[in-house]
C-alpha cells in the first residue's frame, strides 16, 4: 500500500513539474518574441478621400485609415481605463479614483464610436460598401493601432494627432465629422 502512495505521490510531482517546467518555457519563448511593428497601411485606392493636413501623421492617408487608427486607440484607452476602475473598486478600494476612471473609460468610449462612425461614413460614401463590410475593412486597422500600446500613457500619446485630425475633417467633410462635442482635446 504505501508503495502504491509512493508511486502515485512521484507520478504526481513529475506531472507538476513537468506542467511547471512548460509553462516557464512558454513565458520564456513570450518575452523573446519583439513587438509587432506597426502595419502597412492598406493600399491606396483611388476612390478614398484623402487627408490634407501637412505636418500631421495623417497626412496623405484615407480618412477612414486614419479615423480607424484613431478609433482603436481610444478604444484601447477604454479598456486600459476599465481595468483601471476595476481595479480601483475591487483589488484596492477607492472610490473617487473607480468615479475618474470610469467617467474616463466612459469618453474614450463616445470617442472611439465618433471615429468609428467616420471610417463606416467615408468607406460607405467613397467606396459604397454596406455597414458590415465597412466595419470588416477598418476593424484590422483600429485593432492593430489599439493592439500595440500598453499603457495608458502610451495610449494618450499615440491620441494626441486624433482630435485635430477630426479639426481637419469637420472643416474639409462637416457631413462626415459633425459632432465636435464627443472628440476630446
Amino acid at each position: 500500500m504505501r508503495s502504491r502512495r509512493r508511486v502515485f505521490v512521484l507520478a504526481a510531482a513529475f506531472v507538476i513539474a513537468a506542467a511547471a517546467g512548460s509553462s516557464v518555457e512558454a513565458a520564456r519563448r513570450a518575452k523573446r518574441q519583439p513587438e509587432e511593428p506597426a502595419p502597412a497601411p492598406a493600399p491606396a485606392d483611388k476612390r478614398d478621400r484623402t487627408v490634407v493636413a501637412p505636418g500631421s501623421p495623417f497626412n496623405g492617408r484615407a480618412y477612414w485609415q486614419a479615423a480607424a487608427q484613431c478609433g482603436g486607440i481610444y478604444f484601447r484607452l477604454n479598456t486600459l481605463y476599465s481595468d483601471a476602475a476595476a481595479t480601483a473598486k475591487v483589488v484596492k478600494p477607492d472610490p473617487a479614483a473607480y468615479a475618474r476612471l470610469t467617467k474616463l473609460a466612459d469618453t474614450a468610449v463616445t470617442t472611439a464610436t465618433t471615429f468609428f462612425d467616420v471610417s463606416e461614413y467615408f468607406l460607405a460614401a467613397d467606396r459604397k460598401l454596406a455597414r458590415q463590410e465597412a466595419v470588416l475593412t477598418y476593424d484590422p486597422i483600429s485593432h492593430s493601432a489599439g493592439d500595440r500600446l500598453k499603457t495608458v500613457d502610451a495610449a494618450l500619446q499615440a491620441a494626441k494627432p486624433c482630435p485635430e485630425l477630426y479639426k481637419v475633417c469637420r472643416a474639409a467633410h462637416p457631413q462626415a465629422c459633425a459632432d465636435s462635442r464627443s472628440v476630446v482635446n
